[in-house]
């Protein structure tokens, strides 16, 4: 079992920045996904163990980065040139390599992002 804790979120205004932070209890490919009102659950970016390999959804490449410290167990999400249409409750995930919520056995409690216009 991993347990996984995120930090990092808040609000901010259209254009800024926030890093989004996930500890986790042990070795895992890690994931970020997002939730708004009223929406599905969505991929937004994950990382293999290794830190070699990467993927994004279209709508957050050139603006969000995640890296992983592993000598920390602790993956970051960079997000930059933040739009109102990021706001959504954003969940770390450990588990398979991969873009779907199947591929995740851990799931942290989520850290509230907010984007003001």
């Amino acid at each position: 079992q991993v347990q996984l804790v995120e930090s990092g979120g808040g609000l901010v205004q259209a254009g800024g920045s926030l890093r989004l932070s996930c500890a986790a209890s042990g070795r895992t490919n890690m994931g970020w996904f997002r939730q708004a009102p009223g929406k599905e659950r969505e991929f937004v970016a994950s990382i293999i163990w290794s830190g070699t390999a990467t993927a994004y959804r279209d709508s957050v490449k050139g603006r969000f980065t995640i890296s992983r410290d592993n000598g920390k167990n602790t993956v970051y999400l960079q997000m930059n040139s933040l739009k109102p249409e990021d706001t959504a409750v954003y969940y770390c995930a450990g588990g398979s390599w991969g873009t779907s919520l199947d591929a995740y056995d851990y799931w942290g409690q989520g850290t509230q992002v907010t984007v003001s216009s």
